[in-house]
């Protein structure tokens, strides 16, 4: 028989992790990646629960834990640096601010494509433009035939849309639907360098009025460090770099801590700035096209989950694509799939706000709340912190799927 194709859109995490699972039963895959090669950049993520179990199953437990950040816990500080409260990293599957694996979104990335680069197709510095699903034919019959942007146009049995938040390719075959929720919220991004005050700990400082602080340390020898700001404001995320920067100098004026630090860094470090918001498909499949990982389901940074759905959601749909045609495939795969999203889309009470408290009132309450969660008897009965920072990374019965003999290492 013809091994079926599949064509992916997008080279992050769910996009390759998506190829390795299909390779491993026998299809061709190809991804397109708009960019021109992959990117090594990126902010700290997560691996948990059943994400991690899942880099247990495709044996990149290691590597991940290799690649780690360093990062020890949590420190919430003031507007001096002094600590509010400190909260160890987490020393299971799921638990804690910090998780017990924590790496760059660049290096997971990496680890996951150097496995799939002997048996998938990579295309990078394209892009789709248009998709024709109107082939018809049955369950083993017809295509989708795509229109590159730079390559001949091809036919594949399925198109996979592993892209981001706000996809363009989802919008080719979702064109109706208003799939971002806006949290109003911004973050910039920037890696600074990193001196002899930092820490191995992810220093938080809120500052009022909706505005926080943070750095987190890196396996690179740089920092990680943030800007972000409660704002209702929409399109800030469009404006160019100049402005960006003008905004962001006249946010944190005011702002004490590391934010003069970050700010001056603003002339030349790597900056990235985003909206950020979450993904609410009614559906993640239409024909033979499927939406996966943040473009189908974004939890957002907030919920500490996105990476856990990426890795996972790859997983079911490839294990349910080896097993059914591919329109039992899509169903069982929303099937699967969409009690964990509901249940990762639940953010923390008031988040992001309760965080980025905009008042006097809020701020000290948050603080006095803090140093509760942080004292030795909080750690011990659990409470606050370990509800808060305990995202539901487990909430789900990790279906297994059988391998064909001698799947790829």
């Amino acid at each position: 028989m013809r091994s079926p194709t599949v064509l992916i859109s997008g080279a992050s995490i769910a996009g390759p992790a998506l190829a390795y699972w299909l390779n491993a039963r026998g299809w061709r895959t190809t991804v397109v990646e708009r960019f021109a090669e992959l990117r090594e950049d990126g902010q700290n993520i997560d691996v948990r629960g059943a994400g991690r179990e899942v880099a247990r199953r495709m044996g990149i437990e290691d590597a991940i834990r290799a690649a780690s950040t360093g990062e020890t816990g949590t420190e919430f500080v003031d507007a001096t640096g002094a600590p509010l409260a400190r909260f160890a990293a987490g020393t299971s599957d799921s638990g804690g601010a910090t998780a017990e694996l924590e790496i760059l979104r660049g290096q997971l990335s990496r680890i996951i494509v150097d496995r799939t680069r002997e048996d998938t197709e990579y295309l990078f510095g394209d892009r789709i433009v248009a998709l024709d699903d109107s082939g018809g034919g049955t369950e083993h019959e017809g295509g989708v035939t795509v229109t590159f942007d730079r390559g001949a146009t091809r036919t594949f049995d399925l198109v996979v849309i592993a892209e981001g938040l706000r996809s363009r390719t989802r919008s080719l075959v979702f064109p109706d639907t208003d799939a971002v929720r806006e949290l109003d919220f911004y973050v910039a991004y920037l890696t600074i360098p990193r001196t002899d005050d930092d820490t191995d700990l992810w220093r938080w400082h809120s500052a009022g009025r909706g505005r926080s602080v943070t750095l987190r340390p890196d396996n690179l020898g740089t920092i990680r460090a943030t800007l972000s700001f409660l704002s209702d404001v929409r399109g800030l995320d469009d404006l160019d770099r100049d402005d960006l920067v003008m905004v962001l100098r006249r946010t944190f004026a005011d702002v004490g801590w590391a934010a003069p630090r970050v700010l001056a860094a603003l002339d030349d470090a790597p900056l990235y700035f985003d909206a950020v918001g979450q993904a609410r498909m009614p559906s993640w499949t239409s024909g033979r096209v499927a939406l996966l990982g943040d473009a189908a389901y974004c939890s957002s940074p907030i919920s500490g989950m996105s990476t856990s759905l990426a890795l996972t959601g790859a997983y079911v749909l490839a294990g349910e694509l080896a097993a059914h045609p591919y329109r039992t495939a899509f169903a069982r795969y929303e099937e699967v799939m969409r009690p964990y999203v509901d249940q990762a889309q639940k953010l923390p009470p008031g988040a992001p706000r309760i965080a980025n408290p905009r008042s006097r009132t809020g701020l000290a309450a948050m603080n006095t709340a803090l140093r509760v969660a942080g004292t030795p008897a909080a750690a011990r009965l659990g409470g606050l912190a370990s509800r808060w920072f305990t995202p539901p990374a487990d909430a789900i019965d990790l279906p297994t799927y059988p391998l064909p003999p001698n799947p790829p290492a």
